[in-house]
């Protein structure tokens, strides 16, 4: 029989596992040189100012602590949430010209639909009416200026982005899960060795939530909202939600989906513009690596729900850094962290002969950034591909 004192050790080194650990801190890690660039970019479009910056950090650190550590200990499964990264970057093209109230009426929107789809069960349904081809074809709309702002940075910081460039190739050769954080380190040196990066406006503080009334506009919801809606569950949940079964996690879909969008609702006037269940990150905490045995694995989701808490409440200090950043290593780590995202999207969207001129429409208006009626291209651009689609007889 196991004396108290040692069953306690035994638990508290199940629970405090190195390899937990690891893997939780690499999955944040992963997620945060990914994608935190496009937040930022995301905030500014909406005029956000650092403390705004700050503020959407907080909440969205909050948001993923709760959902990861919450969900995880419940289900007793590996399940990571995170934010929408295409959300972010539709965000970031979208609210040039729109008000923050009115940009945090969009989250509450997209986030209701979410609850709604969590609640009744939904979530499938809606996604055989868009297909597949049109959801990945938007998406690959709403990033292609994302791509195209990697090679654009060059003209201003050709060494810089070269080197960025370079070995990220080098790592997708050799260490393909560790080449954004290998390329954006690099930058880090090199900007740093050039004197590009403003150090002294680097700041140790903690994030103060802002509270945002939150406006709605017809327009808005429709333009920013409804496509905002589209890609976060078309292409964060429905991958999200394929890991945790590729991994053998049968956890049902409905609680989680709801969670996430109520966890949306309540942090949207703070800056938390959508919450999902994550996918690439989510695999690192899947993975053998974070445990032997899958029934054990929740707690490396655990533990990057921790740092995921620890980012939010220095959700300043990390806003003053990347603002300390020169804006072509962002735009940069931006472009590379979704190149695989827009091949991927682009390989779906036309992959059906008789579905690629519909996705292609979809695509070149979307990137086109074309807004009518105050509508953005998003909106038009999954629209016009529809239209295409039930028009063109099927070959």
């Amino acid at each position: 029989m196991m004396c108290p004192g040692l069953f306690g050790a035994f638990v508290m080194r199940r629970m405090f596992s190195l390899s937990h650990l690891t893997a939780g801190f690499i999955a944040v890690l992963v997620g945060y040189t990914s994608s935190a660039a496009i937040v930022f970019q995301a905030a500014a479009a909406a005029g956000g100012s650092a403390a705004h910056v700050s503020s959407w950090l907080w909440a969205l650190g909050i948001g993923m602590f709760a959902t990861s550590v919450g969900l995880s200990l419940y289900f007793r499964a590996p399940i990571l949430t995170a934010w929408s990264t295409p959300g972010a970057a539709l965000l970031a093209v979208s609210l040039a010209g729109v008000p923050m109230s009115e940009a945090i009426g969009a989250f509450i929107f997209a986030s209701a639909l979410i609850v709604i789809c969590g609640i009744f069960g939904l979530f499938e349904a809606i996604m055989r009416h868009v297909p597949k081809s049109l959801a990945a074809a938007l998406l690959a709309g709403v990033l292609a200026r994302f791509g195209l702002g990697l090679f654009s940075s060059m003209a201003s910081q050709v060494w810089l982005v070269g080197l960025m460039f370079f070995v990220y190739f080098i790592g997708r050769r050799h260490l393909p899960r560790y080449a954004v954080p290998l390329a954006f380190l690099a930058g880090l040196l090199l900007a740093g060795v050039s004197g590009l990066i403003r150090g002294d406006s680097v700041t140790l503080a903690l994030a103060m939530p802002i509270w945002t009334t939150p406006a709605f506009s017809l327009a808005t919801l429709v333009g920013i909202g409804l496509p905002l809606f589209v890609v976060t569950m078309a292409s964060q949940n429905l991958p999200g939600l394929a890991v945790l079964r590729a991994n053998g996690y049968q956890t049902a879909a409905s609680p989680l989906i709801t969670w996430t969008g109520v966890t949306g609702l309540l942090l949207a006037p703070f800056g938390g513009f959508a919450f999902n269940l994550a996918a690439i990150t989510a695999a690192i905490c899947m993975s053998p690596v974070a445990d032997p045995d899958p029934a054990q694995r929740y707690r490396a989701a655990v533990w990057a729900g921790c740092f995921y808490l620890l980012t939010g409440l220095l959700g300043a200090t990390v806003a003053s850094v990347f603002a300390a950043l020169p804006g072509e290593l962002v735009a940069a780590i931006a472009g590379l962290a979704l190149l695989g995202i827009i091949g991927n999207s682009l390989e779906a969207a036309l992959a059906e002969e008789r579905e690629r001129e519909a996705a292609l429409v979809t695509f070149l208006c979307t990137a086109s950034g074309v807004a009518l009626f105050g509508i953005g291209s998003a909106f038009w651009g999954l629209l016009l591909g529809m239209v295409v689609q039930k028009v063109l007889p099927p070959r």
